[in-house]
Formats: structure tokens, sequence, C-alpha cells
């Protein structure tokens, strides 16, 4: 098992008998998804990805190693479900400033994201910073027509097409969508340009398993075939009982905090290769679970940095939250600090200590202080940033949100608030047919 769960810093908050109840409900949910008898069971094609990607793996990668042998640059285009879990898995992985790094140390493109946001300035500076390198895009949207991502792709297709012509597109735009309808499947048809298939029965934000994450991974130089090996032994730890399913486990205590008063789950890490996983996390948690005015509030934190704007409040502030802590075990790296003879920084007592060392105990000095603050901590506990570990993580989060949408009784499949604001925005900027 790549992960475990603590509860060590919930203890006093944790009702037994209340888990109890918890317990034979979300062992039915869990039933139910995979009974696909639940609410939404038309959107239950991510929980064999794992398996059925295996097929795809050597396509993927072929892929992959044609953008690898001709682009400096790969601008990864989407929003939402559509680049949170690259984004999230590439930053897991890589080095902290993989972008930066000289072409030959990285090994590999560097990878962009567009389409994340409307802002004229990102994506102008983006286009800058790709300069005069040579660059492909893959863009992921199963309609094709996405305000966000379709804006970005307008530009920055005229950028290629600029540098390239139109004869030159073919080699360089990747489309990930539905495989029968939508803009950029009719537009695949009518040009050639290579498409890799969105499974409809997977919603954007249970996609990472799929072409939606694995091509970017792979043109990072992972291995897009142990990452899902990783999932596959989460999807098989699915089956375990109560007692060794942390897939459960963690669905019922998030549960029995929320029903205790707690509304808010802030996920925090102590590494800054984990932020981007919360990024996901809280697509996939807020957009599953924030319906009929019921749902935890999902948030994050990137601690020690945000103990010196956060802590104050988490500490003494409103006791309406709990935190889930991801522990990374093995940090991948160690400094041991050294002696100064003046110590006027006065740090000469940390003298021989691993800076993990130092990073580890500021973790459990903050677990302690906010646990008798009255707030309560889960800790996911990961043995080390590698691709087994993100493969797993990922099923992990997906299964156990689908979980604890049941235990709420909403559906975790559809988005109908996200519509709301869409239809105002066509609205004002004159969309016809709105």
């Amino acid at each position: 098992m790549r992960l475990s769960l603590d509860f060590g810093y919930c203890q006093k908050f944790i009702d037994d008998q209340s888990v109890k109840g918890l317990v034979s409900k979300a062992v039915q949910a869990s039933q139910s998804l995979q009974d696909k008898t639940g609410k939404g069971n038309d959107f239950l094609g991510w929980l064999d990805l794992p398996e059925r990607m295996q097929e795809q793996v050597t396509r993927i990668q072929s892929l992959a190693d044609r953008i690898r042998a001709n682009s400096e640059v790969l601008v990864v285009i989407g929003i939402g479900g559509s680049y949170l879990g690259a984004k999230s898995g590439l930053a897991f992985l890589q080095h902290h400033f993989s972008n930066e790094l000289p072409a030959e140390k990285r090994g590999g493109p560097a990878i962009y994201f567009a389409g994340t946001n409307m802002s004229p300035q990102y994506l102008k500076d983006l286009m800058a910073l790709i300069g005069d390198r040579d660059f492909s895009l893959n863009v992921i949207s199963k309609s094709g027509t996405t305000t966000e991502p379709a804006i970005a792709f307008r530009f920055l297709k005229e950028k290629l097409e600029d540098k390239y012509g139109s004869t030159g597109l073919k080699d360089r735009i990747f489309l990930t969508t539905d495989p029968e309808r939508g803009a950029l499947t009719a537009m695949s048809e009518q040009t050639g340009y290579e498409k890799l298939v969105i499974d409809p029965h997977v919603g954007g934000r249970f996609s990472v398993l799929s072409p939606v994450g694995l091509l970017p991974f792979a043109v990072a130089g992972i291995n897009i075939a142990e990452l899902l090996e990783g999932a596959r032994a989460a999807m098989n730890d699915v089956a375990l009982p109560y007692e060794e399913n942390p897939m459960l486990q963690y669905a019922v205590m998030r549960n029995h905090l929320y029903a205790a008063g707690f509304k808010i789950e802030m996920m925090v890490n102590y590494e800054p290769r984990l932020q981007y996983i919360a990024e996901w996390w809280k697509q996939l948690y807020g957009e599953s679970e924030g319906k009929e005015h019921k749902g935890i509030f999902p948030a994050s934190a990137s601690y020690t940095t945000d103990l010196h704007s956060l802590g104050q409040y988490v500490q003494d502030g409103e006791r309406h939250l709990f935190q889930t802590v991801l522990h990374l075990e093995e940090s991948g790296a160690d400094m041991v600090i050294g002696s100064n003879e003046s110590d006027l920084d006065k740090l000469n007592y940390l003298a021989g200590k691993p800076l993990d060392y130092v990073n580890k105990k500021a973790e459990e000095g903050t677990l302690e202080a906010h646990y008798s603050g009255g707030v309560p901590n889960m800790i996911i506990k990961i043995k080390r940033a590698d691709t087994l570990s993100l493969g797993y993580l990922f099923y992990f989060f997906e299964y156990a949100c689908g979980v604890s949408a049941y235990m709420l009784d909403v559906n975790p499949f559809d988005q109908p608030g996200v519509e709301a604001y869409k239809s105002n925005m066509f609205r004002l900027l004159g969309k016809p047919n709105v």
C-alpha cells in the first residue's frame, strides 16, 4: 500500500458510536459504486481506467515521443479537470523549477498551461515566453467550445500557423476530446490532427488517469505504465475491509467531522511539490460534493509558509475547520545545517541537523498546537514522491470522493451550479441563442 492514514490528532473529536454508523454507510456507498446503482452512474467510466488505459499506453507514448522529438515547448490547453491533474502530477514528480532548467537537464519539453483563465496578460506573456522556440499544442476539451480553452487555442493556433504554415499544423496539434461529438472531433476529421479519446462516461475532474493526464505525463518523460500500476493497486484495495481500506476510512472520518460541525477541510502540505495535488483535490471534492446546500468546503494551505499568514486564524479562530495533512515521509533530498562561529542568526543549536528533520519537527509541533487548540487533524502518509505513489494517490482521492458524496446523498458526477455563471456570462457577452 502506497499510503496510510493517521487519526491520532483527531482522537478527541471521534465518537465511536457515530463512526460505527458511518462505516456501514460507507460500505454501502462503495457497493453502489461497484454495482453502478447510485446517482450519476452513467459517469463511472473512471472506475476501471487503470486497467483499460494499459491498452493505450503504447500509442500515447508514441505521440509523446513525436512531441519530444520536434518541440522545445508543449502547451496544454484546458481548464478544470482538463489541466489540474496533469499540473499536479508534474509538480509532484518533477524538479521544482523544471521549466527553467536548460533543455538538456530537463530531459524533455518545457510544459506550460493555457486556457485556465481569460487574462490577456497571461496569454500574451505565455506567447512571448514561447518566442521562436519549436512548440506543440495539446488541446483538451470534450465539447471543444468551452470558452477559456477555445479562446487560448484560437490565439496559439494562429501563432503555430504563423511559424509553420497551415501544412505544418498536423505535426503539432494533438486533440484530446469526445470520441464522436464536438468541435475538436470535427476538426480532427477535417484536418487529420491526431486525436486521443476521452471516455464519455468519465467526467473531467475524474479524468487524470485517461489521456487527459497521460499524454502530458509521457511528454515529461514520466513512466505512465508505472503510474497506472500504482492506480491499479489502489483500485484493488477498494475490496479491502474497512479496517484496512484507506479510501473508506478517509470518507468516514471527513463525514464524521462534518456532522460534528466542521464544515471546512483544509488540505495542508509541508512540501511545495504537494501544492497542486491540493488544487486538483479542491476541484474534485468541491465540484462533486457541493450540492443541495450540502458539502464540506475544500480549502488548502502550504506550511510552513501559510503559518505566517493563516496560522493565527487556524489556531485561535472559529472552530469550523479541520485539516488533512499530506505527509511525505521521504522528502527526496536533504541538506545539513552547518555551524557558524558568530551565530548571529542564532541557528547553531540546529547545527548538524538535516533540514528535512527541522521541517518535520515544524509539522509535528504545528499538529500538536492545532490539535490542542481544537482543530482535528487527519494525516495522509505518503512514502515518497514517485510514480507509483502518484497513481495510487489519484485513485485514492477519486474513489473516496465517490463514496463520500454518496454518503451525503448527492450526485458526485454532475455540476449544475457551474452552469449559472456561464449563462450569465454568455448573456452579457451577447452570445447567440442563450
